[in-house]
């Protein structure tokens, strides 16, 4: 069992807030870490996918009444969205009798539908925590090109060889598609929804171009902003958007796009094991929006991610605008020797960020000038994570 990061801040929310909402794609870990952080005793734990289940909310404030003094935890909550209403007067009930916090765990799927329904319901009673798959700072640093090449989905990281591993995350994508979507109320095809997936994966870390998507698919621009929009809220793509500082020069608009699981963006692109993917032209931004999950993942909450580019080609991959202030900059290159372009140090100059860092493939630490330090990915997490 790989402990999760997440337990700690998950434990303080819960000491805080009546309500603590975890969401996060499927196959991420949420039931695991929900049925194992406390002793079993200390739950009620019920399953909306279970038919049983469900049905013993037909009266859910009767039934959920009556399991006062424990953490109820409720699994694909999405599933039934009138809850959140009987959730409110619960919760207040609770609060009057004493019990102020740690009354109610949600887990779920991310949909639109889910954040809407519990922000305007339970608005100031609940906080939202995001699991997110394996990171470096939760695997062995020897595991650490098995973390990049099959990504963080549980299965797939611990699977037993790579072709169990790609196994794993081909079905998943092909059930995510054909039946966890459309349980959200999405009625968009399975192959034309993986098709716009895999445009994403061939343009990875790649501006968004919506007009060419839109040409590509067949379809107008708006249904492309739907698309991606669904993608995004699922959890499975990032959109980074841009930075935007007055500093007197022309900066690029459009956001930056990445499939957020380095092992689901292999498989769109049909990458099975390691040699399949350093011979392909990705191999370079794949490591980029891998290393960029695994920074803004161990970044402390309320920090800002995003790049910065200008017209004249000045450009950051990953800005990040810590709590307290402070600005960071990251530069991402796969290789042992990486080489500081001149567009990173026009835009350190652009930024006057407090430090620079250039992301490699190596653990070792070292000055590049400039003020900019050469780190490892693991390194640069964890000195990202003993800020939270």
């Amino acid at each position: 069992m790989i402990r999760r990061r997440l337990i700690t801040t998950l434990e303080r929310h819960l000491r805080q807030f009546p309500a603590v909402a975890l969401l996060g794609p499927r196959q991420v870990g949420k039931t695991t870490l929900a049925r194992t952080f406390r002793p079993p005793a200390a739950l009620h734990y019920l399953d909306l996918e279970n038919p049983a289940d469900l049905e013993k909310l037909a009266d859910a404030r009767g039934y959920l009444g009556a399991r006062r003094g424990k953490l109820v935890v409720i699994d694909e909550v999405q599933r039934a969205p009138g809850l959140f209403q009987v959730l409110r007067g619960l919760i207040d009930e609770r609060s009057l009798g004493g019990e102020h916090a740690g009354q109610f765990l949600l887990l779920g799927s991310a949909s639109i539908d889910l954040l809407r329904q519990s922000s305007e319901s339970l608005a100031g009673r609940i906080a939202y925590l995001e699991l997110a798959p394996f990171d470096v700072l939760e695997t062995a640093p020897e595991t650490s090109e098995r973390l990049w090449v099959r990504g963080g989905f549980p299965r797939s990281f611990l699977a037993g060889d790579d072709a169990q591993s790609a196994l794993w995350r081909e079905n998943f994508i092909a059930t995510y598609l054909e039946r966890d979507i459309p349980q959200l109320g999405r009625r968009i095809p399975a192959t034309t929804l993986r098709r716009f997936w895999t445009m994403l994966a061939h343009t990875q870390g790649g501006l968004l171009n919506a007009a060419q998507l839109a040409r590509s698919l067949a379809v107008d621009g708006k249904t492309v902003a739907n698309y991606l929009d669904l993608l995004v809220d699922l959890l499975l793509v990032r959109r980074l958007p841009p930075y935007h500082v007055n500093v007197g020069k022309r900066l690029v608009k459009s956001p930056k796009t990445y499939v957020r699981d380095s092992g689901l963006l292999h498989t769109l692109l049909r990458l099975e094991d390691r040699e399949q993917l350093l011979g392909h032209p990705v191999a370079g931004t794949s490591w980029e929006g891998h290393v960029l999950e695994q920074l803004i993942a161990a970044a402390p909450a309320r920090t800002g991610a995003c790049f910065y580019r200008t017209a004249a080609g000045a450009e950051v991959d990953l800005v990040l605008e810590l709590p307290g202030g402070e600005r960071w900059t990251v530069e991402v290159k796969r290789g042992t020797a990486p080489k500081v372009e001149k567009g990173f140090r026009h835009a350190l100059a652009d930024l006057k960020s407090q430090r620079a860092f250039l992301v490699y493939s190596g653990s070792e630490r070292y000055p590049k000038g400039d003020g900019i330090e050469v780190i490892g990915v693991r390194e640069l997490a964890d000195m990202l994570a003993a800020m939270g």
